[in-house]
């Protein structure tokens, strides 16, 4: 028996599998986000007790031949040298640091940043949280140990160990051809003289066993990461150069293989380092997901059973209704950083349902991940993953608006699945990753609906370009002059 750990943003999943990469068994258990205002965070000792019910309840007793752990990225957990938090951890979705990272776009640090790791900075992750922390709780970084990504954590609290992997550290402090911190990176974003709070970088894979009376049982080989991004490309199969991932979970997350390290154009999204050195994943991460999905459906009074029925009764087009599908109130980190993004609808009227309301979502949504792709790179194959897979509509529309087929990943737990193959290549333990990974279905697009959203699609770009221009000129200070000329 092979168990994966997998610990989302609001949810912790356990999954253990047979030889063959057969599910035996799928334990979930929530993890409260306390969200005020603009700030997200969460108590990571309810984490871990998540983590400790649901890998109990996989392994029924049963001592796994490997456990796998990955998670959500990004934020700031601050712990002691114990692992245990010395203040509640700050979520990826938080956004406080908004202001650091629009200084740091003005004053040219951003593109800095970018240029030397591929990695954009955006509120939720590390480097600004942590300076928001150095400026204003700065007692609470006095007082810890480590500035640690959730995995990490709880990679402490089973093994002892102090460590995390390239693929977390890649964002955005990594050296993507040192594989290690870079000093430089530190020093610009005022972090230099907190880097003893950065965990050894083990490449490519921190692993060691599990301590005696802990949640698994003493000796049980035990690997941290890589991160949820990659463990999800690991899971689905996604292996070559040019092909991609379509992650539709709470954050529509789109990555794609390569091994060439391009930093020019405009800085956005990130270089996540892999097990494999000179290869990177060229992921671009929307802050919102499923979670767009979940707020129409609140707002107009839907359920989620309904939206299958919804999405096959009405036309593409939404009667005119579209929308851009930006509702993180923390702005937008790909395929642009843009801090004051806001989601918009247009072709809104007193004619207008709740089901054209809902399909404007769900078409914003795909045309969002086709531009997260391409601007990832994607030339080849489309594998699919995440909760959005479990609607068969939404898929046939993604296919349509991706216009080429969408191989689903082998499911569930895809995360999971991926962080146990990363494992067992850590542990040297042999597993048949073509079996792990073949993909349960394959959706293609249909001609006709696949044209009409060529043209949609092509609109959705126009929209997005019209929008930043909004987004720059509001961002800008106030001029009394120019206010008067014009």
């Amino acid at each position: 028996m092979f168990v994966g750990i997998d610990i989302g943003t609001s949810v912790v999943k356990a999954a253990a599998f047979d030889r063959d990469g057969r599910i035996l068994a799928v334990e979930r258990a929530r993890a409260p986000l306390v969200a005020e205002g603009d700030r997200v965070e969460q108590d990571f000792e309810e984490v871990f007790a998540a983590v400790a019910r649901v890998a109990r309840a996989v392994c029924g007793g049963r001592a796994p031949a490997l456990a796998g752990i990955t998670a959500q990225g990004d934020g700031a957990w601050p712990v002691d040298a114990a692992g245990r938090p010395v203040r509640r951890g700050i979520s990826w979705m938080d956004g406080r640091a908004a202001g650091i990272v629009a200084e740091w776009i003005a004053d040219g640090t951003a593109e800095a940043v970018y240029r030397a790791t591929g990695n954009t900075v955006f509120p939720g992750c590390a480097a600004p949280l942590l300076a928001w922390l150095d400026r204003n709780e700065p007692a609470v970084l006095d007082a810890a140990a480590t500035a640690a990504y959730v995995k990490d954590v709880a990679f402490q609290r089973l093994t002892g160990v102090r460590a995390t992997d390239v693929s977390d550290a890649s964002v955005p402090f990594l050296d993507p051809r040192g594989r290690d911190y870079s000093p430089a990176v530190l020093e610009a974003c005022g972090l230099g003289r907190r880097a003893g709070l950065f965990a050894p970088v083990h490449d490519p894979l921190p692993g060691a066993e599990a301590v005696a009376g802990g949640v698994l049982p003493a000796g049980t080989p035990v690997a941290a990461g890589p991160t949820d991004v990659t463990a999800a490309a690991i899971g689905g199969g996604v292996a070559e150069p040019g092909d991609g991932l379509l992650n539709i979970g709470t954050s529509l997350v789109c990555d794609v293989v390569t091994d060439v390290l391009d930093l020019s154009g405009e800085p956005s999204g990130f270089h996540f380092a892999t097990a494999e050195p000179g290869r990177w994943l060229r992921v671009m991460a929307a802050m919102v997901g499923t979670a767009g999905l979940d707020w129409v459906l609140e707002t107009t009074g839907t359920s989620h059973g309904e939206l299958d029925a919804i999405l096959d009764g009405t036309a593409p087009g939404a009667g005119g209704v579209a929308v851009l599908p930006f509702f993180a109130p923390s702005g937008e980190r790909s395929p642009f950083v843009e801090p004051s993004a806001r989601a918009e609808f247009t072709g809104v009227s007193l004619r207008t349902t709740r089901a054209e309301l809902v399909r404007a979502v769900c078409e914003g949504t795909a045309y969002a991940a086709r531009h997260l792709l391409e601007a990832a790179g994607l030339r080849g194959s489309v594998t699919v993953c995440g909760g959005g897979t479990g609607s068969a509509a939404w898929l046939r529309m993604f296919a349509d608006v991706l216009g080429r087929p969408v191989r689903v990943a082998a499911g569930p737990e895809t995360g999971a699945r991926g962080a146990v193959l990363a494992a067992a290549d850590r542990h040297g333990i042999e597993l048949d990753t073509t079996a792990w990974t073949r993909p349960s279905a394959t959706v293609d697009p249909d001609p006709g609906r696949a044209a009409f959203h060529e043209r949609g699609y092509a609109d959705h770009l126009d929209r997005v370009a019209r929008a930043r221009d909004r987004w720059a000129a509001r961002a800008r200070p106030y001029s009394t002059r120019s206010a008067l000329e014009s």
